[in-house]
Order: structure tokens, then C-alpha cells, then sequence
């Protein structure tokens, strides 16, 4: 008796792309880079946490453009006495960092724990009975 051949697998996509929400406001190139991996992982769809993702990467964008300031005039700023303070950036692009690692916590999203796909290295079975 033949056997029955099964069907080829076929590639599923989704039309146009995405299938997560659009950023309900306008977000940089920074931005929309971590909103687009965070929906791609996780798929946020409740309104609170859409909200927290925005402001995340709005901060992100703000990062970006304060870092650009801070790499053009220097990290510190030499005054006309001679002294040298650090360039007044700084602290914002600290604090808005520290605002994106604490939304993005609050949101849950680094708790998800990192597994290598696959088997486990070390090329043998330990278990019960069979420790080498």
C-alpha cells in the first residue's frame, strides 16, 4: 500500500507587516527601533503599557539627541577661570536613561528568562542513575 504524501509546509505571514499597534505618536529612528523589538517579543496591547512603551521610547530619542550634544561639545566643558565642569547633558541623559530601565521593569520585561534553544551543552544525558 503507497503511503500518502503529506502537503508541503508553506510559510505563513502576516499582511502588511507588522502585527502589533502603531506608536499612537511620532518616535524617532532610536525609538521606533525599541518599540518595534518590544512588540515583536512581547506584543503589548493594553493601554497602560502602550502608554510606558511610548514614553520609553520617547525617552530613548531624547538619549539619542543628548548624547549627539554631549559627543559634539565634550563631556566636560572648560570655563573662562580654567576650571572644568561636566557638560549639563550629562545628568539628563542619566536620568533619562535610568527612566527607560525602570519603565521597561515596570513593564515586566526583564523578567522573561534568556534559554539557549537546543539541547543543553555537555553532549550526554544526566539523570537519575546516569551521572558521569
Amino acid at each position: 500500500m503507497a503511503r500518502k504524501s503529506k502537503p508541503p509546509l508553506q510559510l505563513v505571514t502576516a499582511t502588511g507587516g507588522a502585527t502589533w499597534p502603531e506608536p499612537p505618536r511620532t518616535l524617532g529612528q532610536h525609538g521606533r527601533s525599541l518599540w518595534d523589538r518590544v512588540q515583536a517579543e512581547y506584543c503589548c496591547e493594553d493601554s497602560g503599557g502602550l502608554e510606558l512603551l511610548l514614553l520609553s521610547c520617547e525617552a530613548v530619542d531624547r538619549v539619542w539627541a543628548l548624547r549627539q550634544e554631549i559627543e559634539r561639545d565634550g563631556a566636560v566643558i572648560r570655563l573662562r577661570n580654567g576650571g572644568i565642569k561636566e557638560h549639563p547633558a550629562l545628568r539628563a541623559e542619566i536620568a533619562a536613561m535610568s527612566f527607560i530601565s525602570r519603565t521597561l521593569a515596570r513593564l515586566g520585561l526583564n523578567f522573561e528568562p534568556v534559554r539557549p534553544i537546543g539541547r543543553p551543552p555537555g553532549g550526554g544525558f544526566r539523570g537519575y542513575g546516569h551521572e558521569a
